[in-house]
């Protein structure tokens, strides 16, 4: 069977303007002009992270480097926002950067973004939000946002409070929305592609697999770490203070996990000294990776290798077409008759 034939547009795909279904994550401190650009060319999403630069004219700045090095690929960026809105929060400002940069792209996370959909839609600015629960995606998509990604207990970074499973999420949310969704959460293989455009979603979103990419300006000995560990040798943290944190397991993720047990009542307070993103930032800068909350999720199965991010696009795409061609082996249809086959992928699965 031809598969290398094969093309894909799902609605992500219509959306995005890119070639497969496959966003790549924003990543706190690592998602830069670099990775995303790269992500970019090689025919899937990427965004810049915005709390990366938090300085405007730096983000500004960003955000033309990036546009200059895709090439005419899309690209986006990311917001998080904190739960609860706090004085001096400068998401308005930033968002108000990203539309007179004329990003066509933004990817929210954290509170709803209801409050900022009238303004970033007036500018012609499409918005993916995500969520770790499909009540929240329901939510989100009452309020007009254009896509959702539902990140399961699996996921690198904040997977919710309800620790439902990506598996459940991907066909639980086909009966519940119309809006197209990813799905993220310990994706990280090819045939997990499949299996999500299989029950309902329109692409999936990868985090954990692309942070041993060559583009990711990440120390090597903290990417050679990440190539070693396993699923098991992740974290969860924050869970005190409703803020559950899921993270490579070390020193750091340790000591947060005992001083929460050691509390009958735990406040952010009493976490910073140890959770503090400047940590994060420091370990990847040097390599040290023992300390700092450092996002990983239990895709960590999959990260075998440094390479570009090209080369981990493709291997993920023959994978993905690897797990077609043994659909339709099971499926029974003549291995000389591809056209009914392709025709479907065409349409979206």
């Amino acid at each position: 069977m031809a598969m290398e034939s094969v093309s894909f547009n799902t609605p992500i795909i219509d959306l995005f303007g890119i070639r497969l279904p496959i966003v790549a994550g924003g990543l706190m401190w690592l998602s830069d002009a670099n990775y995303v650009a790269a992500a970019s060319r090689a025919g899937v999403m990427g965004f810049i992270t915005a709390a990366s630069f938090p300085e405007l004219p730096a983000l500004r700045a960003e955000i033309r480097r990036c546009r200059e090095l895709c090439q005419g690929g899309s690209f986006g960026v990311n917001v998080s926002m904190l739960p609860k809105l706090v004085e001096g929060e400068q998401t308005q400002a930033v968002f108000a950067a990203i539309a007179e940069e004329g990003v066509r792209f933004v990817e929210t996370s954290g509170r709803s973004p209801e409050a900022y959909l009238p303004m970033l839609h007036s500018a012609g600015i499409k918005v993916l939000h995500k969520v770790p629960n499909l009540r929240f995606a329901i939510k989100a998509a009452e309020l007009g946002v254009d896509a959702v990604s539902i990140v399961g207990a699996e996921c690198g970074g904040h997977p919710g409070l309800d620790l439902i499973g990506s598996f459940v999420q991907a066909a639980w949310a086909k009966s519940h929305i119309t809006l197209p969704y990813l799905i993220g959460g310990g994706v990280g293989e090819g045939s997990q592609i499949a299996a999500a455009l299989a029950m309902g979603a329109s692409g999936v979103v990868i985090g954990t697999r692309f942070l041993v990419a060559e583009e990711i300006w990440a120390h090597a000995d903290y990417k050679r770490q990440l190539i070693a560990s396993q699923p098991t040798d992740t974290q969860l943290c924050m869970q005190s203070i409703r803020n559950t944190v899921r993270v490579l397991r070390n020193q750091t993720s340790e000591a947060v996990v005992a001083l929460e047990a050691s509390m009958a009542e735990v406040r952010i307070e009493d976490l910073l000294p140890l959770v503090s993103g400047k940590i994060g930032r420091n370990a990847y800068a040097t390599g040290d990776w023992s300390q700092g909350l450092l996002s990983a999720g239990q895709s960590l199965a999959f990260v075998d290798r440094i390479e570009p991010v090209a080369s981990i696009v493709s291997r993920l795409e023959q994978e993905l077409l690897q797990a077609l061609e043994r659909l339709h082996r099971i499926a029974g249809e003549p291995r000389q008759s591809t056209g009914s086959f392709t025709t479907s992928i065409r349409k979206g699965l």
